[in-house]
């Protein structure tokens, strides 16, 4: 029986990189990707894309949509890495953890949208509230996204270990695209079910992968007559239930009102794994923050490509990821 054959088109960027080294030594699929002299060849990628089983798309916005056309015109199937598709009509957004038949309709797919690492932690925290009518759908709510550079790929990198810049001894983080609505906007809404867009305030920090999403709640925007000292309880609870047999997915113990140790939430805490961890931390207020710890390269993008991948294959969802 012959393997499937995967084509990674744009194996040389810092998701492709990832997804490559993570199934190099899966004896289960045949991994094709162009030799240098062809990378960039159009005519090569698209006899590629026509001819493989499944084509992984890790290249900028503007050259996927061009990918995602000639893979139409082949009917191949393909897992877009880019945020182009990530609420494009006929795409499956692929978070298999985003409700109870998401892995289904990834199985069935032709074309599966990544999630971004930003969106996939925000739905994650927030969809299961609104499933569970916890959170008013009428919120409007603010995140604080902390991520380490090698989320902007090599351009970010580039500059950020550019000795002239001195940014690596920077004591602070950097938040940047605050003038603009990013990109990870659109899914945050779209898969949330919240009814208005949040306000995504994104930072960098001095370090290469990881990441740390903070999401503030109001009392104000929690379950009307709830009691305030069971808020906190009642959301860790709604989590707990939603993701208790998620393989990739965890929710860290309820604490109460116990203060956070100053190590508890280190946004590089996952890195090289494929986990998102989710932590509830309440406040005396009646407010509660929801915090996910996960590495931007693992679980928010190449790690959770590879789970549609197995799925799409009909393969066991975590073949060859690191827990």
């Amino acid at each position: 029986m012959s393997k499937p054959r995967i084509f990674i088109d744009g194996h040389a960027g810092t998701t492709g990189l990832r997804i490559r080294e993570w199934l190099a030594s899966r004896d289960d699929l045949d991994l094709w990707t162009l030799a240098e002299s062809e990378r960039k060849s159009e005519s090569a990628r698209k006899k590629a894309i026509a001819l493989s089983d499944l084509t992984v798309l890790c290249l900028p916005d503007e050259a996927a949509v061009a990918a995602a056309g000639w893979a139409e015109e082949a009917g191949a199937r393909l897992i877009d890495a880019s945020s182009s598709h990530r609420v494009s009509e006929g795409w499956v957004y692929g978070l298999p953890e985003l409700n109870p038949s998401q892995r289904e309709s990834i199985r069935e797919a032709r074309c599966v949208t990544n999630p971004g690492c930003y969106g996939s932690a925000f739905v994650a925290l927030v969809r299961p509230l609104i499933d569970s009518k916890l959170l008013k759908t009428d919120a409007a709510l603010s995140i604080h996204g902390l991520s380490g550079y090698s989320g902007g790929g090599k351009t970010l990198i580039e500059r950020w270990e550019s000795p002239d810049g001195k940014r690596l001894s920077l004591p602070f983080e950097a938040p940047y695209a605050l003038e603009r609505i990013h990109k990870h906007i659109p899914e945050m809404h779209q898969y949330s079910g919240l009814r208005n867009a949040p306000q995504f305030v994104p930072a960098v920090g001095p370090f290469k992968c990881g990441m740390r999403v903070e999401v503030p709640l109001h009392q104000s925007f929690l379950k009307s007559g709830s009691d305030p000292e069971k808020s906190g309880e009642q959301i860790q609870q709604a989590l707990a239930d939603r993701y208790h047999d998620e393989p990739f997915l965890g929710v860290a113990a309820y604490q109460g009102f116990k203060p956070v140790d100053d190590f508890q939430l280190d946004p590089t805490s996952l890195n090289d794994t494929n986990r998102m961890e989710l932590h509830v931390l309440p406040n005396q207020g009646g407010h509660v923050v929801l915090v996910a710890l996960l590495d931007n390269l693992g679980k928010g993008a190449s790690g959770v490509a590879i789970q549609s991948l197995n799925l799409m294959l009909g393969l066991g969802e975590a073949t060859g990821l690191p827990a």
